[in-house]
């Protein structure tokens, strides 16, 4: 393809590119890569043509006749909202509640699952939808936390549901004689049941359907012979309370009559499992063929069209039967007898010894009223069975449904929590559990799109536009109140085992990214502190360590790593800085091991062509506003005798860099040293320059170098393990006893140290050597110890104020020491080794001329002159050193300020001898310099 004036490889748009690598409808393509299309060609390499035949989408089209129906009207919603309410209890919610207040459960019940049926199309149209069904649409929106406690939830009322739609079942077989006693009796027919279902559900999901799509056609055909009963008068029904449509029993049963304890939520609570089915098509989106078109129509239609005709029920049942029949034919009303209360009367009959109870018949008394009033009652029993054993089926492929996706696709089988009908098999006991589990789904699945809508995520772009975020919190906050209004203890007991829940996961952490709106709002919440954070002004009592830490990889200086973690974990920011010279990927990665070693501190690698320039960038550029570092940390060059000159150089200027920009200094050394990354397992993850990842050294093991072992004599193997980094190849080399390697002493020692700061320390003291006022960054760093004990090198006659000092800046110390001999001279032989070590990289201008001596201080800028020897004195550092063998040499830390080199005039060199010097053969030394702003106050 020629564009742009050039030959390119550049692919046209492919909705192939954009799938995930496990897409069941397609393969996932590759588009061209970033490198083959903008490096240049000698670079790359020849360019590979992707001008590959298009994949053929294999999709399976066996199953797309059993879901045609589907993807116009959701069956399994309208099967599990016609359930066993219908028939069996909608006549006694009538006589209960009255038509004027039934009307209204059904209302309220349809407003809840309409809020949650736009809320469900709006998550199931914003993306595939994979099978799970409301874990997958909560999981996706709000995160495995909420989607992992919801799905248990309703996985078990789906599981509950079984029991109810079983126990309904059960109620309407006619059995001739009791096999034990009515209660028993139930359970032993629910029992045959549920094996019968169990065994339609394991033998696959197209059996299943078609039993679906039968028992829908039975269910219609029971809800007409009902409707067209209702309009034929019988005289032989009306001893059994049906007198067909009469406005005195309309008038009658438009009030409420509630007995046995009953109220209006306790009927509620009853009915409202029947409007729960308004998921049973979500449950088994991974079987839909197009669920983004079906679970929207298909689910707001099944709502409309069941509420429309459980009102149509209860509108016909409340105009045509009376609450309380006697069944006999002989309660007709006598000439003596003045009866104008009941509706009944009116039309001829005396019911009124009803109210001394024991009558049969009747919407109070007559579960199987509607059976009475239809035109073949067979048929309405044929139809209870069919919406009792549809939504019984349905609940049970819904609950193992849920897991889909966390069983690689394939739901796992249903064998489980399907008999808890046992523990009662009554109906009115099991409908309220049910319905709290029910509620507490939809509550989340409206939070979900309320928490998305707000997160305002690029991510969330429904296709079905119909809702609204401030409705869907409605809806989220209509279901918990619903929820305590119809149990308050069972509401309570649900919300508590979904924060169980909740706690858990979150706990555990799974290693999963959804891109939930979770996240998305986390995103915005932190943009807009950060924003209101550069309003405000920097204030002295707010001051807190920010530290950036070059470390490289994060787990090559651990000790470095976890001793600036003890004082910024929860309270300041911690910044990994990594310069390196060639692009990497394994920013992630870093991050991760970070989150995984609990190290709240971020990872932040930058490419520079030298290490000064890299952290020069770092130094300005890192951070967001005011959350930006304000100290640098870096560990001590322990080999800098060893190395190159020019890398102390570039060690001393990333100091004076720091300095120049405003920043704080810390300076960590230990004695066996913090680079740990040429050490076995220590996790480096670097590559080897020039292969992909596929195609590592042969003495690596994914990106962790392991070690190469050969036989050598005696029973011992030379184990030689080569580590690559931006700078230099460092070689390690280790002895393999019996095929097992095993550090070398120095190096076992140095992991040793490495973990030091780590483990919890055990009794000792702390010094810190307070040599100069800094503006306080020396001893804010430390305000996290409980004790320390103060040296200074001032007189004795300043131990009263420095005592008042850190008292007043509510700083604890054990002891303070002030030490008066700080200007004695050093031992003899200490200044001798101090002058062997200059020695080595003075310029020594006597032994040339001028010129020359001139040519190579440019060359060699790091070179100590004599005028530096003479001008500067390091009798200090020499006695320092002295004094702090002498009073911390047995500390667990000496803390100390830092000295100060004047940039330009004290060479790199002799600056770093300094160092060597104050620091060389003591326990692990902090060298701590402020910038000499006030960052303590004792103000309140």
């Amino acid at each position: 393809m020629r564009t742009f004036g050039h030959n390119t490889v550049d692919a046209v748009p492919n909705i192939d590119f954009y799938r995930h690598t496990d897409a069941t409808l397609g393969e996932k393509m590759n588009r061209p890569s970033l490198a083959e299309l903008h490096d240049q060609l000698d670079k790359v390499g020849a360019i590979k043509c992707h001008s590959a035949a298009r994949i053929t989408t294999k999709i399976d089209l066996s199953m797309f006749s059993l879901w045609t129906l589907e993807s116009v009207l959701n069956v399994r919603c309208m099967l599990n909202i016609w359930g066993v309410m219908l028939f069996i209890r909608m006549s006694w919610i009538v006589g209960q509640a009255g038509i004027g207040l039934t009307i209204g459960i059904i209302l309220m019940a349809t407003l809840v699952t309409t809020i949650t049926g736009l809320s469900t199309s709006a998550i199931a149209t914003n993306g595939f939808v994979r099978g799970g069904g409301a874990y997958y649409l909560i999981s996706r929106s709000l995160g495995p936390e909420f989607g992992g406690s919801i799905g248990l939830i309703f996985a078990f009322a789906n599981a509950v549901a079984v029991a109810m739609y079983v126990v309904g079942f059960a109620e309407t077989v006619d059995v001739d004689a009791l096999m034990t006693d009515e209660l028993n009796d139930i359970r032993i027919v629910g029992t045959l049941t549920v094996i019968l279902l169990l065994g339609i559900s394991v033998a696959g999901m197209e059996w299943e359907a078609k039993a679906q799509i039968v028992l829908l056609l039975v269910l219609l055909a029971a809800i007409a012979n009902y409707f067209i009963g209702s309009l034929i008068p019988s005289q032989d029904k009306k001893p059994r309370g049906f007198f067909g449509y009469q406005t005195a029993i309309f008038v009658e049963n438009l009030g409420p009559d509630f007995r046995d304890d009953e109220t209006f939520f306790s009927v509620f609570a009853i009915f409202f499992p029947a409007a729960t089915g308004i998921l049973a098509g979500a449950n088994i989106s991974g079987d839909l063929s197009d669920p983004q078109s079906a679970i929207p129509k298909g689910t707001l239609l099944a709502i409309l069209i069941t509420g429309l005709t459980y009102v149509g029920v209860a509108i016909s049942a409340g105009s045509c039967m009376v609450r309380d029949a006697t069944g006999d034919v002989n309660d007709t009303l006598s000439d003596t007898v003045n009866c104008t209360d009941a509706a009944a009367c009116t039309l001829g009959y005396d019911f009124s010894i009803c109210k001394e109870g024991g009558c049969q018949y009747g919407l109070m008394n007559d579960f199987q009223a509607m059976s009475l009033a239809s035109a073949f009652g067979p048929l309405i029993t044929a139809g209870i069975f069919s919406a009792t054993l549809s939504s019984a089926l349905a609940s049970l492929v819904s609950a193992p449904k849920v897991f889909q996706p966390a069983n690689r696709g394939h739901a796992p089988a249903p064998f489980v929590a399907h008999f808890f009908f046992f523990l009662s098999a009554e109906l009115n006991i099991i409908a309220p559990i049910i319905s709290n589990f029910f509620l507490a789904s939809y509550a989340l699945i409206n939070f979900s799109v309320f928490h998305a809508s707000l997160a305002n995520s690029p991510g969330w772009r429904p296709s079905f536009k119909y809702y609204n975020m401030w409705v869907s919190l409605l809806g989220a906050i209509l279901c918990c109140v619903v929820m305590f209004v119809i149990n308050w203890w069972a509401a309570l007991v649900t919300l508590l085992i979904v924060l169980a829940l909740y706690i858990y996961v979150s706990y555990k952490k799974p290693d999963v990214n959804w891109g939930s709106s979770t996240q998305a709002l986390i995103y915005n919440q932190a943009l807009t502190q950060c924003l209101n954070l550069t309003g405000v002004e920097d204030h002295v009592k707010n001051f807190r360590p920010q530290c950036l830490v070059l470390t490289g990889y994060p787990s090559a200086r651990p000790a470095l790593l976890q001793l600036v973690h003890s004082f910024t974990k929860n309270v300041g920011l911690m910044v990994c800085g990594h310069v390196r010279i060639e692009a990497s990927q394994e920013h992630a990665r870093c991050q991760r091991w970070l989150n995984k070693k609990r190290i709240k501190a971020f990872y932040a690698p930058v490419f520079s062509d030298t290490l000064r320039h890299g952290a020069h960038f770092l130094l300005q550029s890192v951070g967001l506003g005011r959350l930006k570092p304000n100290t640098l940390v870096l560990g001590f060059k322990n080999n800098w005798m060893e190395g190159q000159m020019n890398d102390v150089e570039t060690y001393i200027n990333i100091i004076h860099d720091a300095f120049d920009l405003q920043f704080g200094m810390v300076i960590l050394r230990l004695a066996e040293g913090l680079d740990v990354s040429h050490i076995q397992g220590q996790g480096q993850w670097q590559r080897w320059p020039g292969r992909s990842p596929k195609q590592q050294h042969p003495a690596t093991h994914g990106n962790v170098m392991q070690p190469r072992c050969g036989k050598g004599t005696n029973g011992f193997t030379i184990l030689v393990t080569e580590q690559m980094n931006s700078a230099s190849l460092s070689i390690c080399v280790c002895v393999c006893v019996d095929g097992k390697a095993t550090l070398s002493a120095s190096d076992q020692r140095l992991q040793e140290s490495s973990q030091q700061f780590k483990k919890k320390q055990g009794k000792g003291t702390i010094d810190v050597w307070w040599l100069f006022d800094d503006g306080g960054h020396f001893i804010d760093c430390f305000i996290f110890l409980i004790k320390m004990q103060i040296i200074s090198s001032s007189y004795k006659s300043f131990v009263r104020l420095m005592a008042t000092l850190l008292s007043r800046f509510r700083i604890d110390f054990s002891d303070i020491n002030v030490l008066g001999d700080i200007n004695t001279k050093p031992k003899k032989h200490n200044k001798l080794w101090f002058k062997a070590l200059v020695e080595s990289y003075r310029l020594k201008e006597e032994d040339m001329d001028q010129e020359a001596a001139e040519r190579l201080k440019a060359e060699e800028p790091w070179r100590i002159t004599d005028n530096e020897l003479e001008l500067y004195k390091s009798n200090r550092q020499i006695r320092l050193n002295e004094l702090l063998k002498e009073h911390s040499g047995d500390a667990k830390l000496i803390v100390m300020t830092m000295p100060l080199a004047r940039k330009g005039v004290v060479s790199s060199a002799l600056y770093m001898c300094w160092l060597e010097t104050l620091s060389k053969e003591l326990p692990p030394l902090l060298l701590v310099r402020g910038n000499h702003q006030s960052v303590l106050t004792f103000y309140s």
